[in-house]
């Protein structure tokens, strides 16, 4: 895990001091909210429906206990008492008081955490594969390549007032798990005919109110010209995107509108003007940083289940149950990945308590090598649980509520916060998660129903994903009554795609009826081994879409 060193430390204490000095001067009423609205997006804080929100960005979703320790403090003395995590693996505090918020930036500077680059429009938090580092299916570790690009762009000058804001994630896997194609760049490592590892470079996908799946604007780059590469298609993209006009600033509208051929010609152009110089980087550069993502000091163990393991899967249907649908195959024998659902019966999709933030922190150092991971799906991983401690580790998840057995099922939902706090959203979506997931709280049934990704948002900025969800969930405002648009096809992984929408939207009673009518007639049009996504691609839009509007 990386840790600081002393620049990174001073550079978040110098940003602290200057932002309280900000504070001081807006209470005191020398700033009016139209000039403290800059400095304050730029650290992390926004003002929503009902109080200021604090996003504190989580680098490449990694999280030391000490710092799971600090997000609980900030949740205890400046929230409610919890926080939510977001799409970016990022965390959100959503009753912070202006007054606080530099105390609570304070703890986080103690834990080495800030919200620096999680608003604005600049370089956001890169994401990437929450099984970085242990997945078995792995070609290399994506966190080295992400720090090296947070080094890069944190207060990068050149990027600090783009178009638009940007998006950057990285997979290291085959299978896609960061969703790379729906971001402004996305970078998957693979290995080319000579065997040298290095990137094939998308750019120009995004979701928001013009969705696109990004396009290749490089199939192979070394990996030593990463920085330069990107530098060369951030300049391009600050030369040519859209200033006069939000709606059309991002960096998908310019691929669109001038083509990924011109856009790759213009930074092929501008890339070779740079790409021997200051940005290549050099091995020792990279092998001091990946030095700090060694893997830990892991127990030579037989990859064979333990037999302890083996008893407690027969003695208890439970756990047996939790281990199938939560625990991922570690790269290391004997070693397993957990996967902790905050998608609990009845609570928001991405909230955790403060008491539960701490209980995970003891929770990473009794069992995990003191490492907890957060993912784009807003739940929460252990990445180093040895076989045999698996069932005492879900016995103390189940105290705690977090040992709901859900990933990849239909109640492992994603939601934005909505019009509970979002001042840009149309409809609540919380609401419409918690009845869906109650739909489907059968165990038995949401496992016959198998992988299913449903994604809701609150308005078209498409926080909660939903273009890319096996069925997405759109909120939209008539007349003052909430309605739902409802997708159906769309996938974030290797075979990215957009949801196709299925006909006119629903009130939410009907929209509840209509997601019901969909399973059912993926459960009726199923042939053995289908999930429902290649059920949708074998048969089409037609008979799902019959069936929903046949239905009302």
């Amino acid at each position: 895990m990386y840790r600081y060193d002393p620049l990174d430390q001073q550079l978040i204490d110098e940003r602290l001091a200057q932002f309280r000095g900000q504070v001081e001067r807006r209470i005191s009423g020398d700033l009016s909210e139209d000039e403290f609205k800059p400095l304050r997006l730029q650290n992390g804080l926004y003002l929503q429906l009902h109080a200021y929100m604090l996003r504190v960005a989580i680098p490449y979703g990694t999280l030391a206990s000490h710092q799971l320790r600090g997000l609980a403090r900030v949740a205890s003395r400046y929230d409610r008492g919890w926080g939510h995590f977001t799409t970016r693996q990022n965390i959100q505090f959503n009753w912070i008081k202006l007054e606080d918020a530099p105390e609570a930036l304070a703890v986080l500077a103690d834990v080495q955490m800030h919200a620096i680059q999680t608003s604005g429009n600049c370089i956001r938090n890169t994401t990437t594969d929450q099984y970085a580092g242990v997945a078995a299916d792995e070609i290399e570790d994506p966190r080295v390549w992400c720090e090296i690009i947070r080094q890069w762009s944190t207060f990068h000058p050149e990027f600090a007032f783009l178009p638009r804001k940007f998006k950057i994630a990285v997979t290291g896997s085959p299978h896609d798990r960061a969703a790379v194609r729906v971001h402004d760049i996305g970078l998957r490592m693979l290995k080319n005919d000579a065997g040298e590892t290095g990137f094939e470079v998308f750019v120009g996908g995004g979701l928001g109110r013009s969705p696109f799946i990004g396009k290749t604007i490089r199939s192979f780059l070394p990996k030593q010209h990463l920085l330069s590469y990107l530098e060369a298609i951030l300049r391009v993209y600050n030369r040519h995107g859209r200033r006069d006009n939000l709606y059309k600033a991002r960096i998908k509208i310019l691929v669109h509108e001038t083509g990924i051929d011109k856009i790759r010609e213009e930074t092929e152009a501008e890339w070779a003007l740079i790409k021997d110089g200051a940005l290549k980087l050099p091995q020792d550069v990279i092998d001091g940083i990946a030095a700090q993502f060694a893997p830990p000091a892991y127990v030579d163990l037989p990859a064979a289940p333990p037999a302890g393991l083996l008893e407690a899967l027969r003695q208890d249907k439970e756990f047996a149950h939790w281990h199938r649908q939560n625990v991922v195959k570690h790269r290391q024998a004997g070693y397993a990945i957990v996967n902790i659902s905050l998608k609990e019966e009845g609570k928001p999709p991405g909230d955790i308590t403060a008491d539960q933030l701490a209980a995970v922190a003891d929770l990473a150092e009794s069992y995990s090598f003191g490492e907890a991971r957060v993912t784009h799906e807003q739940n929460l991983v252990l990445p180093h649980v040895a076989q045999a401690d698996l069932p005492l580790l879900w016995r103390a998840l189940k105290a705690q509520g977090l040992a709901t057995p859900n990933i990849g099922l239909v109640s492992d939902i994603i939601a934005c916060p909505g019009m509970d706090y979002c001042a840009l959203a149309n409809t609540r979506s919380i609401p419409i998660a918690q009845a869906i997931a109650l739909r489907f709280k059968n165990w038995q049934r949401a496992q016959d129903v198998g992988e299913l990704k449903i994604k809701i948002s609150g308005c078209i900025n498409a926080c909660g994903h939903h273009h890319v969800g096996h069925i997405g969930i759109l909120g939209v405002d008539k007349a003052g009554e909430e309605f739902f648009q409802i997708t159906i096809g769309g996938s974030a992984s290797d075979d990215a795609a957009l949801g196709d929408l299925i006909g006119p939207a629903l009130n939410e009673q009907d929209a509840l009826r209509a997601i019901d009518t969909l399973v059912e007639t993926y459960l009726g049009l199923r042939q053995e081994g289908e999930r429902f996504l290649d059920t949708y691609r074998r048969v089409g839009l037609t008979p799902f879409k019959e069936q929903v509007y046949a239905a009302h």
